[in-house]
């Protein structure tokens, strides 16, 4: 049985996430079924480097597959598209060794957030939009707060710190980046809990907008707190940029997924 690495990109808005659900559209259970039908087999199994969560979308996801074929990279990559959904596409697909895992071979992961600071008729499904005017220089402040090892429990949902599971996180940076109408918040780290991005972001919005103090975000990581969970910013501005690996670059500037 063949290893391959699989590099994919999709829109997370009709799915449920990455990961096999039952009775729900995944990204995983579309790649299942491309491959169950470009491949004729049953008998494979398939591991990605990490969830992305409902309405999440990914311009880097990294999978391995294991599937018994005679087909080489470059056609069973052609024959998955071929069956893949038109918002689910593979960028690359390349053999590896049984020594490569997509998520335990992973050295770290970015996020990127679109923050639209104008009403948009194309970009709604890859942006939030706020309305109130935002303190730049505040938010990125905060954002500064945020690097290095911290308990991120309040940043986190319920299911990420139960039963002693731990909830520290090492952040290498975060990056906040103006493109035009578009806030970029860029976030790399070496690992990330359910929600913890998304909670991130809506701190740093409220913190742009006046609401809470560069301290308070700060605040959040040594004393637990409900605020991040109620200012949990949505889905749809969020990706999963880049799964770096050993011999990877680091990423360049943060860059917008559309231009406003």
């Amino acid at each position: 049985m063949a290893r391959f690495r699989l590099d994919l990109e999709y829109v997370g808005t009709r799915y449920s996430g990455w990961q096999v659900q039952k009775n729900a559209r995944t990204v995983q259970g579309a790649l299942h079924e491309a491959v169950r039908a470009a491949a004729k087999r049953t008998d494979f199994e398939s591991y990605g480097a990490g969830r992305t969560d409902a309405g999440v979308h990914a311009l880097q996801q990294v999978a391995h597959l294991d599937l018994e074929t005679r087909l080489p990279p470059a056609t069973l990559r052609r024959a998955l598209n071929d069956e893949l959904p038109g918002d689910v596409n593979l960028l690359r697909v390349e053999k590896v060794t049984r020594e490569f895992h997509a998520r335990h071979s992973a050295l770290a992961r970015s996020y990127l957030y679109q923050i639209a600071r104008r009403r948009t008729a194309f970009g709604k499904p890859f942006v939030w939009w706020i309305k109130d005017p935002l303190d730049v220089a505040a938010l990125a402040g905060a954002a500064r707060g945020f690097v290095g090892m911290h308990d991120f429990g309040s940043y986190s949902e319920a299911r990420s710190a139960v039963a002693g599971r731990d909830t520290r996180v090492k952040i290498e940076r975060v990056e906040v980046v103006e493109a035009g109408e578009l806030l970029l918040v860029r976030v790399l780290g070496s690992h990330f809990l359910w929600k913890m991005v998304r909670r991130m972001v809506g701190v740093l919005a409220e913190v742009g907008r006046g609401g809470l103090a560069a301290k308070d975000a700060e605040r959040f990581l040594h004393e637990p707190s409900e605020v991040p969970a109620t200012l949990t910013a949505p889905p749809s501005g969020l990706f999963l940029e880049h799964v770096l690996y050993e011999g990877d670059p680091p990423p360049g500037p943060p860059r917008p997924v559309l231009n406003l």
